[in-house]
């Protein structure tokens, strides 16, 4: 994707000229080999501009919805056509990822977690980003017609749409981004169920509620470990906007407490027995200590311990979703 006088130094790239007796000279100059570093740094920056975990994240949450719509069905778990909507789904959310990228390249630039990412450092350029975006958007969106049906494919694309055209820009004017972003981030199981059901149905909005509300904690974590690159890059993020923590803070405490309430409609709407509505209670009693424990941001003596803190209630937050998701689907199996 990229010439290599972009992607790596000289250093990293080796031209070997071997020339065996008797060969001619001018023969030397035509063996060119690359050094291993090249291509784990092509890799490397394709991970990175796809943005392979997030992505891996939404196909989860994706395989999640898709499963409990099929049991739904009484279709096996096992279902055909769960792979290719797994398929389409990641690649969607990859194309995203890559526009988003290009769209933030001068931001991400100003941004020490975010300065190495291939298209702020240069080693993609604007226009291969773009091409790579477009591209996998436009596959994954082929691939979802192909496989699904055009529901799915319209509410995958108009995602897309949300997050790289709506969310991406909005983050520069207001903190309000975060709750208008929290929408597209929460379709991956909807888009999952519509795949295997070929309609909108109650439970799936359960499951684009749980992981809407889930995501404020979460997200209000990640802003406060990183507020000092978000103000530097001019996003308005709340600890950005209001640096005394308490906004922080309480936006995360409310919508930790909201999750123990909204993960307990798969039972309240039959997708799980009753012995669901006892893990899912527990986890979210956990979610919400860890959340509670967030307030220590707003009398930390010390940098290191405030970001400590939020580390944590990220970690706990990462570790949250997949435990609830998989109980669900556990305790959706003992019921049907």
């Amino acid at each position: 994707m990229t010439p290599v006088s972009q992607t790596v130094t000289s250093s990293e790239f080796a031209e070997h000229e071997a020339r065996l007796p008797g060969e001619p000279a001018h023969a030397a100059h035509q063996i060119h080999a690359p050094s291993p570093g090249m291509t784990a740094t092509l890799i490397t920056d394709l991970r990175e501009l796809f943005k392979v975990r997030v992505t891996g994240m939404v196909v989860i949450t994706g395989w999640a919805g898709f499963y409990l719509g099929s049991m739904q069905s009484g279709i096996s778990s096992v279902q055909r056509g769960l792979l290719d909507t797994l398929i389409g789904i990641g690649l969607v959310s990859a194309g995203a990822s890559a526009l988003n990228q290009a769209l933030e390249r001068s931001s991400d630039a100003k941004m020490k977690r975010t300065a190495d990412r291939p298209i702020a450092a240069g080693r993609i350029s604007l226009a291969q980003g773009i091409v790579a975006g477009i591209g996998a958007l436009a596959f994954g969106g082929w691939w979802l017609l192909l496989h699904t049906n055009l529901l799915t494919v319209s509410l995958a694309l108009l995602t897309a749409f949300c997050y790289v055209a709506i969310y991406t820009p909005l983050k520069r004017v207001t903190s309000l981004a975060t709750f208008i972003g929290a929408f597209p981030g929460a379709m991956g199981p909807m888009l999952g169920w519509t795949a295997a059901r070929g309609r909108i149905e109650w439970p799936a909005v359960a499951l684009f509620a749980i992981l809407f509300v889930w995501q404020f904690p979460h997200f209000m974590a990640i802003a406060w470990l990183y507020r000092e690159d978000y103000g530097r890059a001019g996003i308005r993020m709340l600890p950005v906007v209001q640096p005394d923590g308490w906004s922080t803070f309480v936006e995360a405490l409310f919508y930790a407490i909201v999750m123990i309430p909204v993960s307990l409609l798969p039972w309240r709407l039959g997708m799980a027995g009753a012995v669901y509505a006892f893990p899912a209670t527990a986890l979210g009693l956990f979610y919400l200590a860890y959340t509670i424990r967030f307030s220590r941001i707003l009398r930390a003596t010390s940098e290191t311990e405030s970001r400590m803190v939020a580390r944590d209630l990220l970690k706990v937050s990462v570790i949250y979703l997949p435990l609830l998701l998989t109980t669900l689907m556990v305790c959706a199996i003992a019921k049907h």
